[in-house]
C-alpha cells in the first residue's frame, strides 16, 4: 500500500474558536461573554477563518513535493492529441487546369449560438488533377482481352462482360492521367440489358491500379443501377493511383470487374452495354487535422549560456505529426536542433533540444559541475547573439475536434472553383491533455513498469501510452495453438456516433496504422519469448426485438426514447451498467433489458421482449434466447433494434408505432 500522507495540522475552524476561547479565559478572566453577539468573539471566528485557510494550503505541501519528485524522475503531462478527418471537396465544375488546394486550408464545422465552428486545417497539397477517358479495354474471365475503344468512339453499343457474364469479367476505363487522391465522375450511357441483376446490389466491385496491385476504390454514389441505366459513377481514388500499360496503351486505368455472388443475390443473366462513357474530375479526398500550423515563429536572441528555456506563443504543442525542429542562425545560415526525450545519451557536441509540450517550452542543453570542478556539457550551447526560432509546429487538439460525420461543411479559405466540403466519416484521434491528477495516477504504475511489459496491467498501460486515441484497450492470454503462452491486446478505437449511441460497425475497426503502433511498442517491451497479438475484439451482434404500451403519452416519443436507451446501453464504448463500455464477456439477458425499457419515460408496461444473436457484417439473426452468451474477448454491438409500441389498453388494443 501506498505510505499515508501525514495531515501537517488538523485543527479545523471550531476547533481554532473553542482554542482562542479557552486562552481568553487564561490571559483575560475579566471577559466573561463568549457568545457570537460579542465582538471580540466575532474578531476570534475572523482571525480562526483566516487560520484555517492557512492550514489548508500548509497540507498541501506533500502534494507539491510529491509533484516535484515526479518531475524530477522526467514524469511529463501528456499533450493533448489532435483529431484528423478525411475532407472531401468537390469542384464547382469539371476544370481544364489543375486546382490546387495548399496545405494549411481551413475548414470547420457550423458555428451556432451554443456552440464554437471547430476548425480543421489540411494537412497536405491538394491538386485537382483534370483527366478525361482515352481508353476502354474488356477482358474476358478466361483471359481475352479486347480494345473497345474504337467502338465506343463509333457510337455502337459495347458489351462490358460476355454475352454469359461469369465472375472474373471486367470493363477496364483508361484515364488520360492517373489521379490520385482525386473524386472521379464516369458518366455512362448503357442499355438495360443486364437481366436479372438487382440494381441496389449489383455484383459488382470498382478497382484502380495503384501501381503494384488493383486496389478497391469506393464509390461515393452511384446511378447507373449496376450498368444498367444511364447516369454516373463517382468513385474515390486511393493515394497511390499511377499509370500503366494494358493492351499497349499507357494510362491511369480503373477497373469494373465482376465478383462471387452472395448466396440469394442475383446475378447478370445477359451483358450490360455502354454506348457512351466520360471521365472528369470533380473533386478531391485529403486529411485534415483539428490544428493550428505555426511556421517561423521567432523564440528570441541565446545568451551563449547552457541551459536556456524559450516558450512559444501558442500551447499546447502537438507532437504527434512531423518531429519539429528548432533553428538557431549561424552567421548568415541557420543550423538544425533536434528534439529529444532527454538529455543523457547526449555528448557536448550534440545540437539537442528538449520539450515540455504542455507549457510549449524549449529546454537547451544543460551542463553539471564534475567532482574534480571541471564542467560537462550535455550538448552545444548556442552561441550567444544567435536568434532562435522554430520552423514549424502545430498547436491544437483535444477531444472537442472528434465531430461526427457530414459535420464539417464551412469553407473558410476561399479557393477559385472548390464549392463544398464533406467529411464522410467522422473524426477521430482527439484526446485532451492529461491533467495533474491523472499524471498522479499514472506515475506510480509507470515507475513500476520500467518500460517492461509482464503482467496484463503492464501491456494495456504502454498501448495506453502508444495510442492514447484507443477508447478501450484489454489484454488477456491467447488461445491455444500457435498462440498459447501468448499476450492478446484487444483494442477498441474512439467513435462519434451518427446519431446518439448508434455506432456503425466499421467504427469499431481499429485502423491498421494504431494496430501497428501499438504492436511496435509492445513489441520492444515485452518478455522474449511471449507471443503477442494485437487486435480488435470480437463483437456479438444483439438485436431486440420489443413490444411496449405507453402510458398516456405519444408513442412515437416513447419509441425513439426506447431505442436510444437499447442503444446507449448496449454500447461497447458507454453503456454497460456503470456507463463506462460494455464489459468484456458480459452476457446480454433478458432481466437487465427489461430493466432498461421499463425506465423509458412514457413506457406503462412491458409485454414482450425477444433478444437475437446476430452476426454484424451480414445482420442475420440467430434463434431468440432469453440470454445471449459474449466471450471472454467479445463485446456486445446493437444490431438494428425493433421496438413496437401501443397505446390504450394494458393488452395494447390502440394504434401500433
Amino acid at each position: 500500500m501506498a505510505l499515508p500522507a501525514p495531515n501537517l495540522d488538523d485543527r479545523r475552524f471550531q476547533q481554532l474558536v473553542d482554542e482562542a476561547k479557552r486562552y481568553v479565559q487564561q490571559r483575560s478572566p475579566e471577559w466573561t461573554d463568549h457568545n457570537v453577539s460579542d465582538p471580540g468573539v466575532t474578531l476570534i471566528e475572523t482571525f480562526a477563518y483566516m487560520v484555517d485557510q492557512l492550514l489548508y494550503r500548509l497540507n498541501r505541501v506533500p502534494e507539491k513535493n510529491f509533484l516535484a519528485f515526479l518531475d524530477l524522475l522526467g514524469v511529463r503531462l501528456f499533450p493533448p492529441a489532435a483529431a484528423t478527418a478525411e475532407l472531401t471537396f468537390r469542384l464547382s465544375a469539371a476544370q481544364e487546369e489543375t486546382v490546387l488546394l495548399p496545405a494549411g486550408s481551413e475548414v470547420s464545422t457550423v458555428h451556432t449560438e451554443d456552440r464554437e465552428a471547430v476548425v480543421f486545417a489540411t494537412i497536405e497539397d491538394l491538386p485537382m488533377v483534370p483527366c478525361h477517358l482515352d481508353r476502354l479495354v474488356t477482358i474476358a474471365a478466361t483471359g481475352g482481352q479486347t480494345d473497345r475503344t474504337s467502338d465506343l468512339r463509333a457510337g455502337k453499343d459495347v458489351r462490358c462482360f460476355q454475352a454469359e457474364p461469369a465472375p472474373g469479367d471486367a470493363v477496364l476505363f483508361g484515364l488520360s492521367t492517373a489521379v490520385p487522391r482525386c473524386l472521379v465522375a464516369l458518366r455512362l450511357d448503357s442499355q438495360v440489358e443486364g437481366i436479372g441483376v438487382d440494381p441496389r446490389q449489383p455484383p459488382l466491385v470498382w478497382e484502380a491500379w495503384d501501381g503494384t496491385a488493383w486496389t478497391e476504390c469506393p464509390a461515393d454514389e452511384d446511378t447507373t443501377g449496376g450498368l444498367n441505366r444511364p447516369g454516373d459513377v463517382v468513385l474515390r481514388l486511393p493515394a497511390g493511383h499511377s499509370p500503366s500499360v494494358v493492351g499497349g496503351f499507357r494510362a491511369g486505368w480503373l477497373r469494373c470487374r465482376v465478383v462471387p455472388p452472395e448466396p440469394g443475390q442475383p446475378f447478370y443473366s445477359e451483358s450490360p452495354t455502354i454506348r457512351v462513357a466520360e471521365a472528369a474530375t470533380i473533386g478531391g479526398i485529403v486529411p485534415a487535422g483539428h490544428a493550428e500550423t505555426v511556421t517561423g515563429e521567432q523564440l528570441g536572441v541565446s545568451e551563449g549560456v547552457p541551459g536556456q528555456r524559450f516558450r512559444v506563443a501558442k500551447v499546447p504543442v502537438l507532437t504527434d505529426g512531423d518531429p519539429i525542429v528548432v533553428r538557431v542562425s549561424v552567421g548568415e545560415g541557420w543550423q538544425d536542433w533536434t528534439v529529444v526525450d532527454h538529455f543523457g545519451q547526449s555528448g557536448p557536441g550534440d545540437r539537442h533540444v528538449t520539450l515540455d509540450a504542455v507549457n510549449g517550452e524549449f529546454l537547451f542543453p544543460p551542463a553539471v559541475r564534475e567532482p574534480n570542478g571541471s564542467m560537462r556539457y550535455y550538448g552545444a550551447v548556442p552561441p550567444k547573439g544567435a536568434r532562435i526560432e522554430v520552423a514549424r509546429y502545430r498547436t491544437g487538439g483535444g477531444k472537442a475536434g472528434n465531430v461526427a460525420r457530414g459535420a464539417i461543411s464551412v469553407l473558410r479559405s476561399s479557393v477559385p472553383y472548390v464549392s463544398t466540403v464533406e467529411n464522410r466519416e467522422a473524426a477521430a484521434g482527439g484526446v485532451d491533455g492529461e491533467t495533474v491528477a491523472e499524471a498522479k495516477v499514472r506515475a506510480p504504475n509507470q515507475l513500476r513498469v520500467q518500460e517492461r511489459a509482464v503482467t496484463a496491467e503492464d501491456y494495456e498501460l504502454i498501448a495506453r501510452q502508444a495510442a492514447p486515441s484507443a477508447a478501450r484497450l484489454r489484454c488477456m492470454p491467447a488461445g491455444g495453438g500457435d498462440e498459447a503462452g501468448g499476450a492478446r491486446v484487444l483494442v477498441v478505437p474512439g467513435a462519434v456516433a451518427d446519431e446518439g449511441d448508434r455506432l456503425r460497425f466499421e467504427q469499431l475497426i481499429p485502423s491498421e496504422g494504431m494496430l501497428a503502433t501499438i504492436t511496435a511498442r509492445l513489441d520492444e517491451r515485452r518478455l522474449v519469448g511471449t507471443r503477442l497479438v494485437v487486435e480488435p475484439p470480437y463483437y456479438q451482434g444483439v438485436t431486440v426485438v420489443a413490444r411496449l404500451v405507453a402510458s398516456g403519452a405519444d408513442p412515437n416519443r416513447v419509441q425513439s426514447g426506447a431505442l436510444d436507451a437499447l442503444y446507449s446501453y448496449l454500447n461497447p464504448l458507454r453503456g454497460g451498467p456503470d456507463g463506462t463500455g460494455w464489459p468484456f464477456g458480459r452476457p446480454v439477458q433478458y432481466g437487465e433489458i427489461f430493466a432498461v425499457l421499463q425506465r423509458v419515460s412514457g413506457v406503462g408496461l412491458v409485454e414482450e421482449i425477444r433478444l437475437f444473436p446476430a452476426d454484424p457484417l451480414t445482420g442475420r439473426r440467430g434463434t431468440a434466447s432469453d440470454r445471449i452468451e459474449i466471450a471472454q474477448h467479445a463485446l456486445v454491438f446493437s444490431q438494428q433494434h425493433q421496438v413496437v409500441v401501443t397505446s390504450g389498453g394494458p393488452r395494447g388494443t390502440g394504434e401500433q408505432r
